[in-house]
């Protein structure tokens, strides 16, 4: 008999499912070829709320052939879930200063609740350079979290670089030791969960459109092979460092959103229609070779300025911006040139504070005010 917690949360993924397809968001598989990876998209606007593990496979919004991926190795259902909090969590740090800053409006999510709102909406089937953002920070998260539950030790299929055991350089005074991350396993089963096989798609289902997306899935796995650092430890008397012990490490996540932000910043737009291979729009650019790492887009990405329910744009209006910055925070910019209000703020907060014996800690009461300016 179904608990009164998982029956709570397939109501929250019907509900999420009914709401989808209100507002013109859901995107059948049967209608375009990404829409499985969509699936994981939905998926990221749970699990970065803590989906019960309990709950099953079958139960999460996930596609046919990623349930049957789950129900096989169910032990990475925790690595799935932080996947999408790292995912989530980098996006919203990377851009939170921009006019898109992975936010929903409220008015686009206000009838749902929390756990079953979308995180990324219109972003995740526009082709835009937000689109390739995500695809890439997502596909990376999924590497790093598994990769990190390999090595950690809590699966039996996979642990440390065994390949780097008994290595090193004599001569230089060093060997491999400790942990090191082997990404390898990351890396398939990223692949394995969100690229649907390419091989027999023809015709109108070869579009670039999904082609960006499976390209931008591997740019971001590329992201964590390509941060991966050598760390070192010496060992001699006194500190002498006569030999070092080292080990493969990957990057922390922040490192990596801050690589896949600059690609982002970088995206090169490719052309719609797919022919022998992807091809950069510009016809004067096409014989530069596009390489594995770089973030592609379809479609320009429109200005964020304005609310867009309909699309789940939330505008920046309201939005608190730097008066002194030149940057994307600053009013210029993230105002959309609409100028800005300025608020007073007032902060209470205890200071001065002092240990009095015997025993307790004496503290002032300390007022201070703050400009506040927001986008008009």
């Amino acid at each position: 008999m179904p608990t009164a917690e998982s029956v709570f949360w397939s109501i929250i993924i019907f509900l999420w499912e009914f709401m989808c397809l209100c507002r013109g968001w859901w995107v059948s598989p049967m209608l375009f070829p990404w829409g499985h990876l969509v699936h994981w998209m939905r998926w990221l606007g749970i699990a970065s709320f803590g989906v019960p593990e309990k709950l099953g496979c079958a139960n999460l919004p996930l596609s046919g052939r990623q349930q049957e991926l789950c129900k096989r190795k169910p032990h990475l259902l925790p690595s799935l879930g932080e996947g999408a909090r790292l995912a989530i969590a980098e996006c919203r740090s990377q851009f939170k200063h921009e006019r898109w800053n992975c936010l929903l409006s409220s008015a686009a999510g206000a009838a749902l609740p929390p756990p079953a709102a979308s995180v990324f909406g219109y972003e995740l089937s526009s082709g835009t350079k937000e689109t390739a953002f995500i695809y890439a920070v997502t596909a990376a998260g999924l590497v790093h979290s598994v990769t990190r539950s390999c090595s950690a030790g809590n699966m039996t299929e996979c642990s440390c670089d065994t390949n780097l055991q008994n290595g090193g350089s004599a001569s230089e005074g060093w060997h491999w030791g400790g942990c090191s991350d082997d990404i390898q396993y990351g890396l398939w089963f990223s692949r394995k969960f969100l690229d649907d096989p390419t091989k027999n798609i023809t015709g109108k289902e070869r579009n670039g459109l999904m082609a960006m997306n499976v390209h931008n899935n591997e740019a971001g796995r590329q992201a964590v092979a390509k941060l991966v650092s050598v760390d070192c430890r010496c060992h001699g008397v006194s500190g002498s460092c006569a030999v070092k012990t080292c080990w493969k490490t990957m990057s922390s996540f922040e490192k990596i959103g801050r690589f896949l932000k600059d690609k982002y910043e970088n995206s090169i737009q490719i052309s719609a229609k797919l022919k022998k291979r992807i091809r950069r729009k510009e016809k004067s650019q096409q014989k530069i070779p596009i390489h594995k790492e770089d973030l592609l887009f379809i479609n320009r990405s429109p200005n964020y300025c304005v609310e867009d329910q309909k699309l789940g744009i939330p505008g920046t209006q309201g939005r608190e911006c730097n008066r002194t910055s030149e940057g994307p925070d600053g009013f210029n910019l993230l105002c959309c040139g609409r100028g800005y209000n300025t608020h007073v703020v007032r902060h209470v907060e205890r200071c001065e504070c002092k240990f009095v014996w015997c025993c307790y800690v004496r503290c002032r009461r300390c007022e201070s005010m703050t400009d506040v300016h927001t986008c008009k």
